[in-house]
C-alpha cells in the first residue's frame, strides 16, 4: 500500500500499472515517472512501456492487453486496454488451506434464535410466500397489515414480510428455471430466520404449492400454512383469511427469544455491487479478512455472482478442498459461457458504465478484485443456485452478478447474514436477513454516510489496515446478527429484493 502523500497505490511488484490515490493531473509524480494525462482515484496509470499486444498487470495477474501502444504515466483504460477470452488450464487443490477451527468454547458468540432443527436466526420474520405472481397482490395486502403499531404488542417478531416475484406461471415445469424457483421457496419457507411461513397461491398456477410442499417434504402446521385465491374466494376473502392466519401465529412467533449462540451458527453472504477501483483494494480484501474469521470460529461463508468471479476462478479452483470440488466450479463456469452465447451475450457484459466510471475496465480487473471478498481459506464446496449449503467453511454459490438475484439465492441457500461492499454507492438492503453495507473509499462513505455502514475507504485515506476494517466488520457482524439493525434495514429496504433468478423461455 501507498504511504501518507503518495499519488499511487502499487499492489504488486510484478504489476506494470498503479492506481491513483487522488485525481492526478498531467505532470503529477507517478513513483519513477509522471502522469501525462488528467487520471481520476482509482483509475489505473502505466508505470513502463507497455507495448500493443503486451499483458497489463494488475495483482500480478492479466487484467487485458494493450490496445496500442501505451507510454509511462498515461491513464490505462477503456481507451487502450482490451478484453480477450480466459484459457482453462486449471489447477486443483494446491492451495487449499483448511484452518484450524477454534474448540466452541474459544469462539465468539452472539444473541440469535435457536430453531427446533437446530438451526439459528438472526431475525424473527414472519414470511408471507407466494407460488406465483398473480398472488403478489394478495400477499402485500396481507403483509401490509401488520405495521410497526400493530407489531409493538409482539417485541421479539421482527416483522411480516411478503416476498413476491414476476414468475410461477407461464414457465416450463422442469428444468432450470422451475427448480432454480422452488429451491428459493423452500430455502426461504425453511430459512433460520422464519419463523413462521403463509405461502400464498392463485390455484392454477404451474408452480403449484402441493408440488412444492411433496417435493421437499414439507408439511403444514400452525406455523406453515398454505392457501390459494381461487378456493378462498377471491382476493379481499383471501386477504382477510390470510391476515387472520398471520395474527393466529404472532403469539407463538414472539415467545421464542434470543440466546446466547456460537459464531459457527452464521452463515454470511459475500456480495458486491457498484464496485469501482478500490473494490479489490480495501472494502474486499477487509470483507475477506473477516470472512476467514468467521470461518476460523467455525461458521459459513458464501461467494456467489459466478459471471463476476469469471476470469479469477483459476484462484479459486487452487484453493479446492478435492478436485470434484474444482471440477464443478469449472463446470458452472463453463454452463454460464454457454449461456452468454446462446443468449448472443458476452462475459465481458461486465463491467456495468458505473463500474467503468469508477476505474475498473475489464471483467478480468473485476474479478480479480471481487474474489478478495473469499478469503483465503480452503473452497470447501460448489452450490448450484438456491442449494441448501450443508458443509462449513468457505464456499461457493453459482448465481447471476445481478445482486438482488444473486443475493435471494444466497438467502435461500442459508445464509442469516449479508455483508455487501460498494464503491459507487449501491442503496441495496435485503430481508429476512439483514445486510451490512460496506463502502470502498471514503468520498461515496461520507456523501452516503446514511446507508454505509462501515468505512473500509480508511484503509487509503486514512492508512488503516486491512485487518483493522476486518476485525470491525467482523464485530459489526456479530453485533448485528445479535438484533442491532444495519442501516438499510433501519431505512426500510428488503420488501422489493426477493427477486429468484428466472431462467428459460417465458410462455
Amino acid at each position: 500500500m501507498a504511504e501518507n502523500g503518495s499519488t499511487t497505490v502499487r499492489l504488486d511488484k510484478a504489476d506494470n500499472v498503479v492506481v491513483a490515490r487522488r485525481k492526478l493531473t498531467s505532470g503529477d509524480p507517478v513513483e519513477n515517472t509522471v502522469s501525462l494525462d488528467e487520471i481520476p482515484t482509482g483509475h489505473k496509470v502505466a508505470t513502463r512501456e507497455i507495448k500493443k499486444g503486451e499483458s497489463v498487470i494488475k495483482y500480478a495477474q492479466n487484467i487485458g492487453y494493450a490496445a496500442e501502444d501505451i507510454l509511462p504515466g498515461s491513464h490505462v483504460h477503456s481507451h487502450n486496454l482490451e478484453y480477450r477470452d480466459v484459457g482453462h488450464d486449471y489447477q486443483f487443490c494446491i492451495d487449499a488451506k483448511s484452518p484450524e477451527i477454534l474448540p466452541l468454547e474459544q469462539q465468539a458468540t452472539f444473541k440469535g434464535y435457536r430453531r427446533a432443527n437446530g438451526k439459528v436466526g438472526t431475525r424473527n420474520t414472519i414470511a408471507v410466500l407466494t407460488s406465483v405472481n398473480c398472488s403478489a397482490t394478495a400477499a402485500r395486502f396481507i403483509a401490509e397489515a401488520f405495521n410497526a403499531e400493530s407489531l409493538s404488542a409482539y417485541p421479539n417478531v421482527d416483522d411480516v414480510t411478503a416476498f413476491v416475484h414476476g414468475t410461477g406461471c407461464g414457465m416450463a415445469d422442469s428444468g432450470d428455471g422451475f427448480a432454480n424457483l422452488q429451491r428459493v421457496l423452500w430455502g426461504y419457507a425453511r430459512h433460520p430466520n422464519v419463523a413462521g411461513v403463509l405461502l400464498v397461491g392463485l390455484g392454477c398456477e404451474v408452480n403449484q404449492i402441493d408440488f412444492l410442499l411433496e417435493a421437499y417434504g414439507i408439511e403444514r402446521g400452525p406455523l406453515f400454512q398454505t392457501m390459494n385465491i381461487q378456493t378462498t374466494g377471491g382476493l379481499r376473502k383471501t386477504v382477510e383469511a390470510g391476515v387472520s392466519i398471520v395474527k393466529s401465529m404472532l403469539n407463538k412467533v414472539n415467545s421464542i427469544e434470543r440466546s446466547t449462540c456460537h459464531a459457527s451458527e452464521l452463515m454470511l453472504a459475500l456480495q458486491c455491487g457498484g464496485s469501482d477501483g478500490w473494490s479489490g483494494i480495501t472494502a474486499n480484501p477487509a470483507l475477506g479478512y473477516a470472512a476467514d474469521k468467521l470461518v476460523r470460529h467455525g461458521g459459513t461463508a458464501v461467494l456467489a455472482e459466478t459471471p463476476e468471479v469469471y476470469g479469477a476462478e483459476h484462484l479459486l479452483t487452487r484453493r479446492a478442498i478435492d478436485e470434484e470440488t474444482g471440477q464443478k466450479l469449472v463446470e458452472r463456469i463453463m454452463w454460464w459461457e454457454d449461456y452468454t452465447k446462446r443468449n448472443f451475450g458476452s462475459m465481458d457484459n461486465n463491467p456495468s458504465p458505473g463500474n467503468k466510471r469508477g476505474g475498473l475496465t475489464t471483467i478480468l480487473e473485476k474479478s480479480l478484485g471481487a474474489v478478495a471478498k473469499g478469503g483465503t481459506t480452503a473452497l470447501n464446496g460448489v452450490f448450484r443456485y438456491g442449494e441448501m449449503v450443508d458443509r462449513k467453511g468457505f464456499v461457493f454459490m453459482d448465481s447471476p452478478g445481478y445482486d438482488p438475484a444473486s443475493v435471494t439465492g444466497q438467502i435461500a441457500s442459508g445464509c442469516n447474514m449479508v455483508c455487501f461492499t460498494t464503491g459507487r454507492g449501491s442503496a441495496f438492503g435485503c430481508k429476512p436477513s439483514p445486510s451490512i453495507k460496506i463502502a470502498t473509499n471514503t468520498t461515496m462513505y461520507d456523501r452516503m454516510s446514511e446507508d454505509m455502514d462501515i468505512n473500509a475507504g480508511r484503509i487509503i485515506s486514512h492508512n488503516a489496515t486491512i485487518e483493522e476494517v476486518g476485525e470491525e466488520i467482523f464485530a459489526y457482524i456479530l453485533a448485528v446478527a445479535s438484533g442491532e439493525q444495519s442501516l438499510s434495514e433501519a431505512q426500510g429496504l428488503g420488501d422489493y429484493e426477493f427477486v429468484p433468478w428466472q431462467i428459460g423461455a417465458t410462455m
